[in-house]
C-alpha cells in the first residue's frame, strides 16, 4: 500500500501434495478497515479456527476460489496446474487487483496484473493467510463430498494426502477417477495392474 497500490490481492493454493483431488487456489482482497483477527497460515490453525476465520473473511472481503482438475494436473504437471488455479482465482475477482501477493517463489506466467512472490507468504501477509484459509476450507469440502462417492480412502480426514491409510486403500481398492495418475504412488499401482493383466 505504501507503494501506491489500493487493491491488493493475496493469492495462495492448497493441494499440491495429495494423490487425489483438484488443486485449489484463492484470491482475497481484504478490506483494510475490517481485517479479521488471528489470520495465519492455514496449516497452523485448528480446523475449528479455520472455519470461523473463513466465515469472517467471506463476510468482509472480496474472495474468488478456483481449481485445476486432476486431468489438468496430469496433463500440465502440478506446478503449472497450481499456477493455473491461481490465475483463475485472480481472474474471478469482480474488479482486477492493482497488485497480487503470491505465496511461494514463483509468479504464475498467465497473470496479467502486477505481482510479487513471497516465500512463506501465508505467515507474512494477512491477505495471503486469508487466501490460504479459504482455499483449504473449500478444498476440504470438495474432498469430503468425494469421500461419500468413494468410501474407504479416508478423504474426509486425509483430504487426498498420502497418509498410510490412503496408500493402503490404493493398494486394496485400486485407483479412482479422482486420483492423479502422474503421481508416482498412483502411477506405480496402475503400472503394476497393467503388468499383471498383460
Amino acid at each position: 500500500m505504501a507503494r501506491g497500490f489500493a487493491r491488493i490481492a493475496g493469492v495462495d493454493e492448497v493441494g499440491r501434495g495429495p494423490l487425489a483431488g483438484p488443486v485449489t487456489a484463492c484470491a482475497v482482497v481484504l478490506d483494510m478497515s475490517r481485517i479479521p483477527e488471528g489470520l495465519n497460515d492455514s496449516k497452523k490453525l485448528s480446523a475449528k479456527r479455520r472455519e470461523s476465520l473463513a466465515e469472517a473473511i467471506l463476510s468482509c472481503a472480496e474472495v474468488s476460489v478456483a481449481s485445476a482438475s486432476v486431468e489438468e494436473i496430469d496433463q500440465l504437471n502440478i506446478l503449472r496446474a497450481s499456477h493455473l488455479a491461481m490465475e483463475r482465482a485472480v481472474a474471478g475477482l469482480l474488479t482486477p487487483p492493482d497488485h497480487c501477493l503470491i505465496d511461494g517463489n514463483l509468479i504464475p506466467k498467465g497473470l496479467t496484473v502486477s505481482a510479487e512472490a513471497i516465500v512463506k507468504g501465508d505467515s507474512k501477509s494477512v491477505s495471503i493467510s486469508a487466501a490460504s484459509i479459504v482455499a483449504k476450507i473449500r478444498r476440504d469440502y470438495v474432498m469430503s463430498a468425494l469421500a461419500q462417492q468413494y468410501p474407504g480412502y479416508g478423504w474426509e480426514t486425509n483430504a487426498g494426502y498420502p497418509s498410510k491409510s490412503h496408500r493402503l486403500a490404493l493398494q486394496n481398492l485400486g485407483v479412482t477417477p479422482h486420483h492423479r495418475r502422474s503421481f508416482k504412488p498412483v502411477h506405480n499401482i496402475l503400472y503394476q495392474q497393467k503388468n499383471v493383466s498383460d
